[in-house]
């Protein structure tokens, strides 16, 4: 290397970031059988975050889908940046288990002749929002799980599935994303979803996965009987970072985690899409 490339070196290693702008999307909750659409996983986003090297970084996974009635979806995982941590959107609620799950954004209900099934909390507020609640006598139908940017719908009409909740843009990759959408609850006519959120299904047919990386909740299933009719999973969360291109990149990134970095529009931005691991700047 020239004299003149170490300098340059020298100049940009000893001049690493102290903040970041981020946003940090948990794994979005699976789907329930016969029952509602998952929440979605927490969305967390905020500029000027104070870092020091050795900060830990873990996207969460979505939650698996129900495969038996008496099953509820499972819950996505949490997403971390150093303090700041994403909450995994709730499961949904199935059959024989209806309620659901609190989380980032809570599960949609699943229906019950009895009575009101509830949906899920969004636990803790100000990550997302609530899932919808199945009404008396809604049979047929699951509520929409929450997302980041509205509630669930709730399940009001025989055999008609809620939509998920909608989800929140974000620009911080580069080109503005909607990210942590509630999956629709399934039903003899499917809710629908949108930011990431699976749809639910109508007959033996699966729900909608949930889109990776925007922490999508996943689509209930209709399951009439017989075979088929599982909830879709939840959607893998998302870690992006930003910060002005006059910084250094970071010294380092170990191997857990599974990431690209770019430059656009005067910042330098890693995105991270798997993984868990330690930033050293």
């Amino acid at each position: 290397m020239s004299l003149i490339g170490i300098i340059a070196s020298s100049k940009l290693t000893a001049n690493p970031p102290s903040s970041v702008d981020y946003l940090v999307v948990a794994g979005g909750g699976g789907g329930g059988r016969l029952g509602g659409g998952g929440g979605a996983g927490g969305f967390r986003t905020a500029t000027s975050l104070s870092i020091t090297t050795g900060f830990t970084v873990t996207v969460g996974g979505g939650g698996a889908g129900s495969t038996a009635r008496a099953n509820q979806g499972s819950d996505g995982s949490n997403s971390v940046l150093a303090t700041i941590t994403s909450t995994g959107g709730g499961g949904a609620g199935s059959f024989a288990n209806r309620l659901g799950r609190a989380g980032g954004s809570g599960g949609g209900a699943s229906n019950d002749a009895s009575g009101p099934q509830a949906g899920g909390a969004a636990s803790p507020s100000g990550q997302g929002n609530a899932g919808g609640t199945a009404g008396s006598g809604m049979t047929e139908g699951g509520a929409g799980g929450g997302g980041a940017g509205g509630v669930g719908q709730d399940a009001t009409v025989i055999g008609t599935g809620g939509n998920g909740g909608v989800g929140s843009n974000n620009s911080y990759s580069g080109s503005s994303v909607a990210y942590a959408g509630g999956g629709g609850g399934g039903g003899n006519t499917a809710g629908s979803a949108t930011a990431g959120g699976g749809a639910g299904s109508t007959g033996n047919t699966n729900g909608t996965n949930g889109t990776d990386n925007t922490g999508g909740g996943g689509g209930g299933s209709r399951d009439s009987g017989g075979g088929g009719g599982n909830g879709g999973n939840g959607g893998k969360g998302i870690v992006i970072l930003r910060y002005p291109d006059t910084f250094s990149p970071f010294s380092s990134v170990s191997g857990g985690l599974t990431f690209s970095t770019t430059t656009n529009g005067g910042y330098r931005i890693y995105s991270f899409t798997s993984g868990t691991g330690t930033i050293t700047i």
